[in-house]
């Protein structure tokens, strides 16, 4: 009977004696894990954008083959400690309304690169102002462009929904317009106020969709002493893409699209 007590107190003792190290070793690797995981840019990821919309996007005026605002864009980001690459996809068609993009945006191929896309960035409204003034080139007044500007509200909206539904993760970045059109129509002083109230209807409708946001762009060619426009007085030149993908990247790194 004295041997089994002393075989029982033995077995006791060694359970003891292995399972306080084991449970003391648990807690020490739980906190070495806990403290030594590495930093979300310790190793550099690979994003993907697209860019939609009209010549901006396909990048009339800034040389050939260089890409519009999209080449610096990528400079910029790829910059970034936490990035290793960043992947475009350019589906800019010159000319473009929104009537228009709406259409392109059915096309399986622009909505499978929206669907994996990280971000996507729209330049569009251009087209839809100067349409308005091809329209009523005899009778062209402020009010043609107020009434214009209900349509395009609803064709955004219908825009930013349709991306909206193919990713419901990916940044929505929208250009803003500017205004080329004084050159062309110097006695119409209206112009500034008629581009001020189409991005400020872009700026609202950008506002109603989470993770998406508007980027002005009028002021970096009304304040700057730079030639910033191409030989066609409407579309940029490089110098004004590069400024351009400037204020993109300072959007999206400010507001953590990136």
């Amino acid at each position: 009977m004295k041997k089994q007590v002393l075989l029982f107190m033995g077995l006791i003792l060694i359970a003891t004696g292995c399972s306080a190290p084991y449970k003391e070793l648990s807690r020490k690797e739980v906190l070495l894990e806990a403290k030594d995981y590495p930093p979300a840019d310790f190793i550099p990821k690979k994003i993907k954008l697209v860019s939609i919309g009209d010549s901006l996007t396909q990048g009339v005026g800034s040389g050939e083959n260089a890409n519009g605002y999209i080449n610096f864009l990528k400079e910029d980001i790829e910059r970034l400690k936490g990035i290793q690459n960043a992947e475009f996809q350019n589906f800019g068609v010159k000319g473009n309304r929104t009537d228009q993009l709406l259409k392109r945006l059915q096309s399986p191929q622009i909505k499978y690169h929206i669907e994996e896309a990280d971000a996507v960035i729209i330049t569009i409204g251009g087209n839809d102002i100067m349409q308005v003034i091809k329209d009523n080139l005899l009778g062209l007044k402020v009010d043609k462009f107020s009434l214009a500007e209900g349509g395009y509200r609803n064709r955004l909206q219908e825009i930013l929904t349709t991306i909206r539904k193919y990713n419901g993760t990916a940044g929505i970045i929208l250009v803003g317009v500017y205004n080329p059109f004084m050159k062309w129509f110097s006695d119409m002083k209206e112009m500034d106020m008629i581009v001020q109230s189409w991005n400020h209807v872009s700026a609202e409708t950008v506002a109603e969709y989470d993770h998406a946001l508007f980027v002005p762009v009028d002021d970096i060619f009304k304040n700057n002493e730079e030639s910033l426009l191409y030989t066609d007085y409407f579309h940029p030149n490089s110098r004004g893409y590069e400024l351009i993908a400037e204020r993109i990247f300072e959007y999206m790194e400010r507001e953590n699209f990136i």
